[in-house]
């Protein structure tokens, strides 16, 4: 418990949720008062940053308590990864080797095209 929300980095969360919360309790306050005073756009406002800080709460809370991968399954997905890049890498070469007669005239075009110098078309 005591690593969980008095090591550095829960200090960290901690002080960054009660600024958090003291800006949109302040902003919260000042729209009210904006809203007393004749501006009804915030009347929506003054509902809306006590909800921005119920969502700060619950973001504090999913970091405070992020777990930490262990070895094993930094291992298993440094290999299902490697997995991953080595099936694409397959796929590509098997792609460009079957590579469509048309598609590879259409392709030839295009970087043909886009070889040629540029026409300036002032006004478009």
């Amino acid at each position: 418990m005591k690593a969980t929300f008095f090591s550095l980095r829960a200090l960290a969360l901690h002080l960054a949720l009660l600024a958090w919360l003291g800006l949109c309790g302040f902003a919260a306050w000042w729209q009210v008062t904006r809203a007393f005073a004749g501006n009804s756009l915030s009347y929506l406002y003054s509902v809306e940053w006590p909800v921005f800080g119920v969502l700060g709460f619950v973001g504090w809370w999913a970091l405070l308590h992020q777990e930490k991968s262990t070895d094993e399954q930094d291992d298993r997905r440094r290999k299902f990864e490697a997995e991953q890049r080595s099936q694409a890498q397959i796929a590509r070469q098997l792609a460009d080797q079957s590579e469509d007669p048309e598609l590879a005239a259409y392709n030839d075009h295009l970087a043909a095209i886009a070889q040629q110098p540029k026409r300036k078309l002032f006004g478009h």
